[in-house]
């Protein structure tokens, strides 16, 4: 009993503490050393696996080499020449780029990038004097064996691919014995994320949003501004700090001078999570539709301490409603920036897609900011097609931990004749450079409904002219 008793304490105390040191947003090293033992960890798994292969390999090869004695020197190089390949191959398919290398020719925009070879090809013919040339169709047909095979949309929403197992049952599709060692390290993992980690993590959870949802309540309450609002913001930043101290958070924050104070604050959506990575440090208004059930307790107690946007489902729609909410809001300096994500929807972390051009209408200066999610420890991306947010949040809560990197960009304005949909693509091709992602022309909302009526027909015209020799 006495035992017992002094574990009730040192638990109660181990937790205070937590909750204390997220809410301050400090740290005393503990993560960051338990993230640095997991990459070790990561790393034993990769060399024994790759050990286990070379094995396999070698008895493969002794095999071959006593029924084929004579090996030329040219199929050794050879050999070594597809190694190197393959293993570029897997540094692309890591990256997020792609397998296949097109040419580009079925844009949205119909803005065709051909190589030399085949633009040799069509000044040639274009030179002749003739009205269809079926040479012209092979782009098209290139193109769509490409999509076929691999399309730059679909892929976009399935979980990143990685180059080694991170003793996460969930990404390894395939059970396949490779030493006890490793076995014995994965069932080690599992009873400490599932009876260690995730009991934890959801009560220190818990335990933030109830202390939010009483603070900014209080908060409310509170007559005089000037006091209202620095307690509106430490509410704000204590939810999102206890949450990502509950999934073992380790944030990486670059270029922290850059972070805005009002406007438009513009970023890349890899998953809910990213206002929270966002929100440990700086205060931001939230724009989005009302929910109900859990999510719109949260969105009525933050709206209670400080201003957010929030619509309902019939007035989310109405792009007029929603463009005059937003100029009225950044019209005033003392309001906090407004956190916006134009892809619409969440990108597997690998990608930016297209930005939906309404925020860049409203104002001229936005602020950029780059995320960027290490998925060795955690798949961070929620597809929510798949999931709903309670299975999200449960392998949040089952994960190593969540690594990620921000970078604040400085301001960009909107340059002199330059269109929303110019500005738009601009400052998405520079939070895609700096975050290391690939830049895709291509609709998000592709992953929920067809391609849209006038692309097709766009790309009907193209073909039609090519097909003429126009």
């Amino acid at each position: 009993m006495g035992l017992l008793l002094l574990f009730c304490y040192f638990f109660l105390a181990l937790l205070g503490f937590l909750v204390v040191i997220a809410g301050i947003n400090k740290s005393v090293g503990v993560r960051r050393a338990y993230v640095l033992l997991l990459l070790r960890i990561f790393e034993y798994g990769r060399q024994a696996a790759a050990d286990v292969n070379e094995k396999r390999r070698g008895s493969i090869d002794d095999t071959d080499s006593e029924c084929n004695p004579k090996i030329e020197v040219s199929q050794v190089q050879n050999e070594d020449s597809i190694d190197g390949d393959v293993e570029h191959l897997e540094d692309a398919k890591t990256n997020g780029n792609v397998l296949i290398s097109r040419d580009e020719i079925l844009l949205p925009d119909g803005d065709r990038k051909r190589n030399s070879k085949s633009e040799s090809l069509s000044d040639a013919i274009e030179g002749e004097d003739i009205n269809f040339n079926l040479a012209k169709c092979l782009d098209y047909i290139k193109a769509g064996i490409e999509a076929i095979i691999e399309d730059e949309v679909t892929s976009r929403f399935e979980a990143e691919e990685l180059k080694s197992w991170n003793l996460l049952t969930r990404t390894n599709r395939q059970y396949e014995f490779i030493t006890w060692k490793l076995t014995f390290m994965w069932m080690a993992g599992f009873i400490i994320r599932y009876l260690v980690l995730m009991p934890l993590r959801v009560l220190i959870c818990f335990i933030g949003v109830t202390i939010t949802i009483v603070l900014t309540g209080l908060v409310g309450f509170i007559p005089y501004q000037v006091i209202r609002q620095p307690c509106a913001n430490f509410a704000y930043k204590l939810l999102f700090r206890l949450f990502c101290g509950s999934l073992s958070t380790v944030l990486n924050i670059h270029d922290a001078h850059n972070k805005p104070k009002s406007g438009i604050c513009i970023a890349n959506h890899t998953s809910p999570i990213d206002i929270a990575m966002l929100s440990t440090d700086n205060t931001y208004s939230l724009i989005g539709q009302r929910h109900g059930g859990f999510l719109g307790i949260l969105q009525r107690a933050l709206a209670r301490a400080s201003p957010h946007i929030w619509f309902e489902r019939a007035e989310a729609k109405d792009r007029h409603a929603v463009s005059e909410r937003l100029r009225q809001h950044i019209s005033d300096p003392k309001n906090p920036p407004i956190l916006i994500f134009p892809e619409g929807t969440c990108i597997n972390n690998t990608s930016v897609m297209q930005f939906k051009k309404g925020s860049f209408e409203v104002g001229s200066v936005i602020y950029p900011v780059a995320i960027k999610y290490d998925p060795r420890f955690g798949d961070a991306f929620w597809n929510s097609s798949k999931y709903s947010m309670l299975q999200y949040l449960y392998c949040m809560m089952t994960s190593w931990a969540i690594v990620c990197d921000v970078w604040y960009l400085p301001p960009m304005y909107r340059e002199e004749g330059e269109s929303a949909i110019d500005f738009a693509n601009r400052v998405k091709a520079v939070i895609a450079k700096k975050g290391g992602l690939v830049d895709l022309v291509w609709d998000g909302q592709l992953k929920r409904m067809k391609a849209k009526k006038e692309w097709k027909e766009k790309q009907q015209e193209e073909f039609t002219k090519r097909l003429k020799g126009e």
